[in-house]
C-alpha cells in the first residue's frame, strides 16, 4: 500500500515535466532577408563615372527583364551605337553612367521606369605606345588601372638588351611632353609609386 502511494507522486511528476516540454516552443531562426532584384552592377575596374568611352569600345548593354533589348555593342567611328527600339545613341564622349541614363530616358517611351545598366566590355579607343626594346613594339589596348608593368607585359616582356636604368615615359601632346623616368626595378619589388598608372597616349620608352 506504501509502494502505491510513493508512485503516485512520481507519476504526477513526470507528467508535469512531460507537460513543459511540450509547451516550450523551440528557437528557430530568423529567416534571412530576401536578396533585392535590382540591375545588374557595372563591371569590376571600370569607374562608371569617369571612364570616357570612344571609337571602337565594346559595351555591354543591359535593360533589366528586357532581354531583346540587351547586348555586346561596339561603338562605331562615328561615335555612335544602336540599340534595338530607340535606333542610334550616341556614346563616344559619354561615361557609362550618362550613357546609361540616355538610354533609359529614350526607353520611357515605351517602359515604365526602365532600369539600364552600361558595362565597358573591350577597350580599343585608349591606347598607349612603346618603343625600343620590348618584344612588341606598337600601339597596347589600355585596360582600366593599366600600369607600366601591365603594359610591358601586354608587349611580351623586355629584350635582353634593354637598359631598365634609362627606361621613361612620355606624356603629353608632341612639343609639350614630360618626359617621367621609369624606376623599373623598383616596380618589379613591389613599390607601387614606380608602377606608374598610365594615361591614354603615354608612351613607353625602352633603351
Amino acid at each position: 500500500m506504501k509502494l502505491g502511494r510513493l508512485c503516485i507522486p512520481a507519476l504526477l511528476l513526470a507528467a508535469v515535466c512531460c507537460y513543459s516540454q511540450r509547451g516550450a516552443s523551440p528557437a528557430v531562426a530568423a529567416p534571412a532577408p530576401a536578396s533585392p532584384q535590382g540591375a545588374p552592377s557595372p563591371a569590376v575596374g571600370t569607374n562608371s563615372d569617369s571612364y570616357v568611352i570612344g571609337a571602337s569600345d565594346v559595351l555591354t548593354v543591359t535593360v533589366w527583364n528586357q532581354p531583346t533589348l540587351s547586348g555586346t555593342i561596339l561603338v562605331r567611328p562615328d561615335g555612335m551605337i544602336t540599340v534595338a527600339l530607340i535606333g542610334d545613341v550616341q556614346a563616344s564622349g559619354m561615361t557609362p553612367l550618362q550613357l546609361a541614363n540616355q538610354i533609359a530616358t529614350e526607353l520611357k517611351k515605351y517602359y515604365t521606369d526602365p532600369n539600364v545598366s552600361v558595362v565597358i566590355s573591350q577597350i580599343h579607343s585608349k591606347l598607349v605606345y612603346l618603343l625600343g626594346e620590348v618584344e612588341k613594339k606598337g600601339p597596347v589596348d589600355m585596360t582600366p588601372g593599366m600600369t607600366l608593368l601591365n603594359a610591358i607585359a601586354d608587349a611580351g616582356g623586355l629584350t635582353d638588351y634593354a637598359n631598365t636604368k634609362k627606361m621613361y615615359i612620355l606624356r603629353g601632346e608632341t612639343g609639350k611632353q614630360q618626359k617621367i623616368p621609369v624606376r623599373y626595378k623598383d616596380a618589379l619589388k613591389g613599390i607601387s609609386e614606380c608602377n606608374v598608372i598610365l594615361e591614354p597616349g603615354d608612351t613607353i620608352v625602352v633603351p
